[in-house]
C-alpha cells in the first residue's frame, strides 16, 4: 500500500488502456488511516489543527508509539498489516480493528517482509518487528481511539458522501471519467496514458483488467491514500468535496432551549464538551470549582449524556451519541 506525499516533483504511474470499470465505496477506514497519519504520525495533510488536537488527546502513548512509522521521511509504502480490509464493502472501522487483534505477529513479519524485502527492513519498523504483538495491539488502540473521536464528524459528512456517490455514478454513465479522475486531487492528474499519483516512491502500474475504486474520505485536502498493486482492485482514496464545510467549530446549540431542559450550568458543560476534556480543563473553561464540576458531571454521566475515561490521573470527558443527538436537535 502507498501513503504519497505531497512535496514531490515525481509520480507513480496508473495505466490503462480502455475506460475503467469504476465501484465507489464508503469505506470509514482510510478515513481514519489519513487522521493518523496526520494528527498522530506528523504527515501533515491540512487537517485543521482543532480536530489535530482533539484526536491526540484521545490517543495513549502505545498508540502514538504504534503509528509513528506511517509518516517515515522518504517513505510511502507501508505493509498490508496497516489496512488488511480492501474497502470493496463497507465495512465498519470496529471491524478492522477487530481484525487486527485477531492478526499474528508472524503475519505482521511477513507483511513487511513483503514490502520492503527480508534483508532490508527500514529502521522505522525494526520496533514493530521486534515486537509485533505489542506493535498490533498499539495500532488497533490507535485506530479505535481515532474513531471515537471522529466518528460524530463522519456522521455529518453523510450528505456529502451520497452527492459524491451521485457524482461518480453520472460520471461512469455518462462519459466524464476523464474530468472526474481529474478532479479528484491535485495529487492525482490525467495523463495520456491513465493516472499520476505524486509520490516519493514512484512505480508504474497497468490496471489491466481490474476494477478501479474511488474512495472518499473525510480529511485534509492534501490527503491521498492509495492501493496500486492488490489483485483484484486498485483503490483510490481522496478528500470528499465540500469537506471544508464540517471542518468548522459547529454552530452553538441553542442555550436557552437546553438550560430550560436541564438548568443552565449543565447546558453550559455539555455545550462545552465539542472536543473531549478533562475535569480540571473544564472547571478552568467554565470557572467553577472542581467540586461543582464533579457533581453536574455525575448528574449528566447518569442521564447518559457524557461518558467517562480515567488516563493516568486524569479524568477524560466526552459527549455521547444521545448528547449529540440532542444537541443537534437544539441547534440553530
Amino acid at each position: 500500500m502507498g501513503v504519497p506525499v505531497l512535496t514531490t516533483n515525481v509520480w507513480s504511474e496508473l495505466r490503462f488502456t480502455s475506460t475503467p470499470r469504476i465501484d465507489i465505496s464508503i469505506s470509514p477506514n482510510l478515513t481514519a488511516l489519513a487522521m493518523i497519519a496526520d494528527a498522530l504520525a506528523g504527515r501533515r495533510r491540512g487537517l485543521p489543527e482543532l480536530w489535530r488536537r482533539a484526536i491526540q488527546s484521545r490517543v495513549s502513548s502505545p498508540g502514538h508509539a504504534a503509528v509513528q512509522p506511517l509518516a517515515a521521511r522518504g517513505y510511502s509504502v507501508v505493509p498490508d498489516s496497516v489496512m488488511p480490509i480492501t474497502p470493496t464493502d463497507d465495512v465498519s472501522v470496529q471491524a478492522q480493528v477487530d481484525l487486527l487483534c485477531d492478526i499474528s505477529p508472524d503475519s505482521l513479519i511477513k507483511d513487511l517482509e513483503q514490502a520492503f524485502g527480508p534483508a532490508s527492513l527500514p529502521e522505522h519498523w525494526r520496533l514493530a518487528a521486534s515486537k509485533p504483538a505489542c506493535w498490533l495491539r498499539g495500532y488497533a488502540t490507535a485506530l479505535s481511539d481515532v474513531w471515537n473521536a471522529t466518528s460524530p464528524l463522519w456522521h455529518h459528512a453523510r450528505p456529502l458522501l451520497d452527492k459524491e456517490i451521485e457524482r461518480v455514478g453520472i460520471a461512469s454513465v455518462r462519459g466524464g471519467l476523464e474530468l472526474l479522475l481529474g478532479s479528484l486531487s491535485e495529487r492525482i492528474q490525467y495523463g495520456e496514458h491513465g493516472l499520476q499519483i505524486a509520490d516519493i516512491e514512484p512505480s508504474v502500474y497497468d490496471l489491466g483488467n481490474r476494477r478501479l475504486i474511488l474512495v472518499p474520505m473525510l480529511a485534509g485536502r492534501d490527503a491521498v491514500i492509495v492501493n496500486l498493486d492488490h489483485h483484484e482492485a486498485v483503490w483510490l482514496a481522496y478528500p470528499v468535496r465540500g469537506a471544508e464545510s464540517l471542518w468548522r467549530r459547529p454552530a452553538a446549540p441553542a442555550t436557552d432551549e437546553l438550560s430550560s431542559l436541564m438548568g443552565p450550568i449543565r447546558a453550559q458543560l455539555l455545550s462545552s464538551l465539542e472536543q473531549p476534556m478533562t475535569m480540571s480543563m473544564l472547571a478552568s473553561q467554565m470557572k467553577i470549582a472542581a467540586s461543582g464540576i464533579t457533581y453536574h458531571c455525575d448528574k449528566l454521566y447518569s442521564a447518559r449524556l457524557i461518558k467517562k475515561e480515567r488516563r493516568g490521573r486524569e479524568m477524560w470527558i466526552a459527549r455521547t451519541n444521545r448528547a449529540e443527538n440532542l444537541i443537534e436537535l437544539f441547534r440553530h
